[in-house]
């Protein structure tokens, strides 16, 4: 009984042993894809650099983040490119039992204020309108523009993340600030002064707004930088770094110099 013993304990190590080389010499990579800047900036700079290293890549299509994130835990794919801590933190893992990470800060593209009415801060005016995103996950981060260039004052003692018009307690331009659907600001932004958009909403409406024409952009805060999002149990491995490598590399660094419009804001590992 002790030799069975031993020689199934040989098999069970020989098989884990086995199995963390493979994960560790992984070369194929997959990775899910939706609407937005990130998989497109991923695609044109990142992967040219893992090709180079022999890394060959596989796109899965999602029609949204939540999509490419359970295919993420399912282990349909092995990295997505499309969120911040916050989302991972705070919606995605406890809400659908999930074990995804974020092992890498990577360019974003923040929110801004916009205007196909005015041209510069200083036309503001009382009684303008403002068109604000009605989410609870980007309307804080948006709101807090306006705080940034001095229209509306929010109250000190209200966590920044989760501000809303409610908090306001110094409006000096009287601003009436109107929520709506963040997909249908950029096209109704001609029947307001100002309009508050998020980055990846902005880019996807370029035909009809140029992200690098805001007149004012948030500071981003670090939990909503976005992210290299991998499962937990992938972090350490020589692929998944290889991604971050690749992120933080001087030829990355070169592409965003010589492909950043002023639409990107970049982390500090990152420049």
């Amino acid at each position: 009984m002790k030799k069975l013993f031993a020689l199934l304990l040989a098999v069970t190590l020989v098989i884990g042993a086995a199995a963390l080389s493979s994960a560790e010499e992984k070369t194929l990579i997959r990775y899910s894809k939706s609407q937005g800047p990130y998989t497109e900036l991923f695609e044109a700079g990142i992967i040219p650099i893992l090709e180079k290293q022999g890394y060959t890549f596989e796109v899965v299509d999602a029609s949204d983040l939540l999509m490419a994130d359970k295919m993420l835990e399912d282990g349909d794919v092995d990295v997505n490119v499309e969120q911040h801590t916050a989302y991972i933190e705070t919606f995605f893992n406890p809400n659908n039992d999930g074990h995804l990470v974020g092992i890498s800060p990577i360019p974003t593209v923040p929110a801004g204020l916009y205007s196909k009415n005015h041209t510069s801060l200083d036309e503001v005016a009382d009684g303008m309108t403002v068109a604000v995103v009605n989410d609870a996950s980007n309307r804080a981060r948006c709101l807090l523009i306006l705080q940034k260039i001095g229209w509306v004052k929010f109250d000190p003692a209200v966590d920044v993340t989760a501000v809303t018009v409610d908090d306001i307690i110094e409006n000096p331009y009287n601003l009436e600030i109107i929520e709506m659907l963040n997909v249908n600001i950029p096209t109704s932004l001609e029947d307001f002064d100002f309009g508050l958009i998020t980055g990846s909403i902005v880019w996807n409406a370029r035909d009809i707004v140029d992200p690098a024409s805001a007149l004012a952009q948030e500071d981003i805060l670090d939990h909503l930088v976005l992210q290299v999002t991998v499962k937990e149990q992938d972090k350490d491995t020589k692929w998944a770094q290889d991604i971050v490598a690749a992120y933080q590399s001087e030829e990355f660094k070169q592409y965003m110099a010589e492909n950043n419009d002023g639409m990107w804001w970049l982390p500090e590992v990152l420049r």
